[in-house]
């Protein structure tokens, strides 16, 4: 048995080792479910909720609103939005007419925008009135034709929108009258004397979306995705998710410029006749009281997301008995949280357990998940249904043996089209193997074993070498958070002189454990029982909070980079000296 070919080991059940997949556009998949669920909710924001009758009839709105505004087929619409109506009904009609969304974080700086919007050759831009002082700061140094201007308020309730106005709203600096802008209410209207075709024939394999890459390894880059990458994943997700039926309610708190927000929590979702809760703002605490008041059925977030969660004092003496599947994704969920949080579940009458999925964007999102009723500690799962894992001596396309860690390499209908104006990186992410498969080189560290399941270490760039030992972040962080007084920890090296790099602990304590020497002292002592002598930390410092990254990874860069101008600041000082 060829041992690339993971779906053999399938334990999801009786989950198909292949499936069928949508051959046409992302909205005909989405528009096929409102023809059949046409009074079931879409999505609810802030309390409103939107049947997908009528989703479908803002969608074809907004779509008929571009081709007036003179979006072609092929051309790049830039979305920099939250999660809220406008920007999912914008993401949908962009596809009808055959355009492509480039998705972009509304919290990136004006410098990353311009950036964004240039690299991708933006026709149009669509963001909300608090973001538009960015987008005028850069007007001179980009080319779109059209910004188009949401506000949140047009999308609430009356009760609701008066509160916004005279909370929220009051905060946000008017824009002028005569700006060269496109207010959101005006550019649907504008659409409704569009009289001519605006449906574009699209196929399964014609591009639809571009994410862009986190960055951490040089530039972002913009990852090209097609029709079927996402209509695949629609199908893979609920595929090995049999507790998934229509109706069913996500809870949305994943940002959409990611593909873990776009492609789990709202297109998954809308393909299959979900309810997605769309949450704009994300704060632990409103994340909490939206479980608890929607009584959601999914939850999914990365660890720092259910971190924050534990915390929460709303959670107190919840009822979690509504839950079907809760998800952890975007980072290494280490063992030990993922046990304080099964156990917080458990406590609040959850029948499920936190399930590890694996993926990255240059294949959406996830492409391996735990099962159902199968985990093994440690592991991420297996991979979905048509699609395969096979783990390589790293650099080359040489295939390891089971058990030994290597470069996680996979290949499956989800995987990217290309680095946007990138071929050379595009060639050496995405090699044809001898297999005649199209796998992705991940770049991430990891091994299978005999029954299929895989187990992911870390970045590749991430790995430590001190004293000549090779020493994985991820395992020491594990021991760490396994201290009763460790809330969550992050791993570093510190360039050395003599050993190369040397090994640097950040920890957060937990809410009622103060920073002290003493309790450094404790975890000193901790680390020289658990790890080995030349893996110690020379130094454990504590931290109220770890920095995150825009989608809540811990971003241990910045603490690298916060090292290193420590050491620059020290070595000019004694050069001065």
């Amino acid at each position: 048995m060829d041992k690339v070919n993971t779906p053999w080991f399938n334990n999801y059940g009786d989950v198909p080792h292949t499936l069928e997949y949508k051959q046409g556009s992302m909205w005909e998949a989405v528009n096929d479910i409102a023809e059949q669920y046409p009074d079931y909710v879409s999505f609810v924001f802030m309390g409103k909720k939107t049947l997908y009758s009528a989703f479908a009839r803002q969608v074809n709105d907004c779509a008929k609103a571009l081709k007036k505004i003179g979006i072609k087929e092929g051309d790049r619409v830039t979305i920099c939005m939250p999660n809220c109506p406008q920007g999912i009904i914008m993401f949908y009609a962009v596809n009808v007419v055959g355009a492509i969304a480039n998705m972009i974080h509304p919290l990136s700086a004006e410098k990353e925008i311009a950036f964004y919007l240039n690299d991708s050759k933006s026709v149009a831009a669509i963001t909300l009135d608090q973001f538009y002082p960015k987008f005028e700061a850069i007007r001179d140094q980009v080319s779109i034709n059209n910004l188009i201007i949401a506000d949140i308020k047009d999308a609430l309730s009356p009760i609701m929108k008066l509160g916004y106005t005279l909370t929220s709203g009051r905060k946000i600096k008017k824009i002028p009258d005569d700006a060269p802008i496109i207010r959101w209410n005006d550019f649907i209207k504008s659409g409704k004397s569009f009289n001519g075709e605006y449906k574009i024939t699209r196929t399964a394999n014609d591009p639809a979306v571009t994410l862009y890459s986190g960055g951490t390894t040089g530039v972002s880059k913009g990852i090209l995705l097609s029709n079927l990458n996402f209509n695949a994943l629609a199908a893979q997700i609920i595929a090995t998710n049999p507790v998934f039926s229509p109706g069913d309610t996500m809870l949305a708190a994943m940002p959409i410029f990611h593909g873990f927000g776009l492609g789990v929590s709202i297109h998954s979702m809308l393909a299959n006749g979900g309810k997605c809760v769309l949450v704009p703002r994300f704060t632990p605490a409103s994340y909490a009281k939206l479980i608890v008041k929607y009584r959601c059925n999914f939850m999914a977030g990365v660890p720092t997301l259910y971190e924050a969660l534990l915390r929460q004092p709303v959670m107190d003496g919840a009822d979690l008995s509504c839950l079907k599947g809760v998800y952890s994704g975007g980072d290494s969920l280490s063992v030990e949280l993922k046990k304080k949080l099964d156990t917080f579940l458990a406590d609040r009458h959850a029948t499920v357990k936190v399930r590890e999925g694996y993926g990255t964007t240059e294949c959406v999102t996830a492409s391996c998940l735990t099962p159902l009723h199968l985990a093994k500690e440690g592991s991420i799962g297996q991979p979905f249904p048509d699609t395969f894992y096979k783990i390589v001596r790293p650099g080359t396309q040489e295939e390891l043996p089971y058990g030994e860690d290597g470069e996680i390499c996979l290949s499956g209908p989800t995987t990217m089209m290309e680095y946007v104006g990138h071929p050379d990186e595009t060639a050496q992410t995405l090699q044809i193997h001898a297999d005649g498969k199209k796998w992705v080189h991940t770049g991430d560290l990891g091994h299978m074993d005999e029954e299929g399941f895989i187990y992911f270490k870390q970045r590749i760039k991430r790995m430590i070498i001190t004293s000549g030992y090779n020493v994985y972040p991820s395992q020491l962080e594990n021991i760490l958070d396994a201290h009763d007084i460790v809330q969550m920890s992050c791993i570093i090296g510190v360039p050395d002189p003599v050993k190369v790099q040397k090994i640097k602990a950040f920890v957060m304590l937990k809410p009622d454990i103060e920073p002290s020497d003493e309790n450094k002292q404790i975890l000193i002592e901790y680390c020289k029982k658990n790890i080995a002598k030349y893996a110690l930390p020379y130094d454990i410092e504590f931290r109220e909070q770890l920095p995150k990254t825009l989608v809540g990874k811990v971003a241990y860069r910045v603490l690298e980079e916060e090292e290193n101008a420590k050491r620059a600041a020290h070595e000019n000082s004694i050069a001065s000296t």
